[in-house]
This record gives C-alpha cells, sequence and structure tokens, in this order.
C-alpha cells in the first residue's frame, strides 16, 4: 500500500520497518531479494524495464522464480532506437510474458514541441528535464499507482547518483513505494557473465559501445576509458545525470 506523505505516523512506521529489512536483506543475492518481494507482494510488485543489460537479467531472474506473478512495463517515450523495440518482442516471445506499455500524454507532448521544437533537450537542462518529465517522469507515476513495490536496474558502480542505493528503499518521490534493487552490489562482468551464461537476449546498441541507453536523441556510444554513462546526456555536466526516475530528495 502506498502511503501518503501527510500520513505521518503511518510512513514513520513504514521507514522504520523498511529499514530493518534492508539491513538484513543487504546481504542476500539479487535472487532472494526477489523471493522476498513475491512473497510480500505478489502481483503487485513489477519491473520498470527500460531493456538495458540489468532489466534483461531481472527479467530471466522472474520468470524462473515465479513466471505467473512476474509484471513488466516499459515507458516508451516516443523517442526509442529501434534496437530497443526489437529486444521488447524478442523478450515478451522468449519468456511468453506481457510488457505492459506506457504513452506520455499526446497533448502535453504537441504542446513542448509547438512551444520548443523537437530537439529543445539540446538547449538546456531546464528543457531536457521538461522533456523527461513529460515523456518518462508523468507515464511512470501513472504505471505506478497500481502496485505496492517497483523493481530497478540500479547500480552503484554505474554513477555517482546510484552509489548509496540500497537493495531495499523506500520512494519517497513515488507514494513511498517500496522500490527494490536487487542487482544493487553486481558488477558490470557479472551482469554480462549472467546474460552469456543462461543465452540472454539483449540490446543489439550494447555491442556498438552503448552501455547505457536511453533516448535515441540522448544517447550516444562511450568512448574507450569513458564512464559507462558518458553518452547518457553528453553535452552536460555531470552532476545533472539522471532523468528524475531515480532522482533522491536532496541530490
Amino acid at each position: 500500500m502506498q502511503i501518503n506523505n501527510n500520513d505521518g505516523e503511518a510512513l514513520n512506521a513504514l521507514v522504520n520497518e523498511i529499514n530493518n529489512i534492508a539491513k538484513e536483506m543487504e546481504s542476500k543475492a539479487a535472487d532472494e531479494i526477489l523471493k522476498w518481494g513475491f512473497k510480500k507482494y505478489g502481483d503487485r510488485m513489477v519491473l520498470a524495464s527500460s531493456f538495458g543489460a540489468e532489466d534483461v537479467v531481472l527479467i530471466d531472474m522472474m520468470c524462473n522464480i515465479n513466471r505467473k506473478l512476474t509484471r513488466v512495463f516499459t515507458l516508451d517515450t516516443g523517442r526509442l532506437n529501434q534496437e530497443t523495440y526489437d529486444l521488447i518482442d524478442k523478450i515478451r516471445l522468449k519468456y511468453n510474458i506481457k510488457v505492459d506499455v506506457y504513452f506520455p500524454k499526446s497533448s502535453d507532448v504537441e504542446e513542448m514541441v509547438a512551444n520548443k521544437g523537437m530537439n529543445l533537450m539540446y538547449e538546456s537542462v531546464e528543457n531536457r528535464k521538461q522533456c523527461c518529465n513529460i515523456r518518462k517522469i508523468e507515464p511512470l507515476k501513472r504505471a505506478l499507482k497500481q502496485f505496492d513495490c517497483w523493481i530497478t536496474g540500479l547500480r552503484r558502480e554505474q554513477s555517482l547518483t546510484r552509489n548509496s542505493i540500497s537493495k531495499i528503499e523506500i520512494d519517497t518521490l513515488n507514494n513511498n513505494i517500496i522500490k527494490l534493487n536487487p542487482l544493487a552490489d553486481w558488477t558490470n562482468e557479472e551482469i554480462w557473465k549472467y546474460i552469456q551464461e543462461n543465452k540472454i537476449p539483449y540490446n543489439e546498441l550494447h555491442d556498438k559501445g552503448y552501455p547505457s541507453i536511453g533516448c535515441e536523441p540522448c544517447t550516444r556510444a562511450v568512448m574507450q576509458g569513458e564512464d559507462p554513462r558518458a553518452g547518457r546526456w553528453w553535452w552536460e555536466n555531470d552532476t545533472h545525470k539522471e532523468c528524475g526516475l531515480h532522482w533522491k530528495e536532496g541530490k
């Protein structure tokens, strides 16, 4: 059950409960985190997937644990790469699961583009965040309303903005829904070892120098020696490099 910030007593109780669970579960493996989530939340738990390497690992794990209860959704911003669409279909067919797709509100996109152009994101951080808000954050909030727990593929080594995430958290930006990051302590090498050993389909852009894949206009391949997320919003300062889906208060 999601808790409004105004319900102080219930929120404090939830914070204490989750903090205790998070400490206990920190040493647990990714599949154990998922098993705990399935047991506690059942089909009220969902994976929000952008179909990056981490997400296909999680889909494989979830289906191995309980395919029937596995819920997955993705945000189609309208600016994704064709390779991402191809992968969505491959995953859907391989695992025989439904992938729910959430789109931005067309009226909001039409107004934004009419006022600021198709490529507004390159002009300022403010414009880019507006685009992310309309194409990603609003649809995410809409999608999460029906769930009590959501799963992400966040890992601590991905960026400075993610290096302190817990495996179990309270998402204060989304009505205090529970947020699981089962792969928080995984390395990139562990991700790819799992993919290769389990023969999981993955986005072909990974083989073309894209370790992190978002919208086509906002993602480029990275050069040797660059940070894995250097290809995301590459024209901005590093401190801004989150779209808002996982932006913590105070950062």
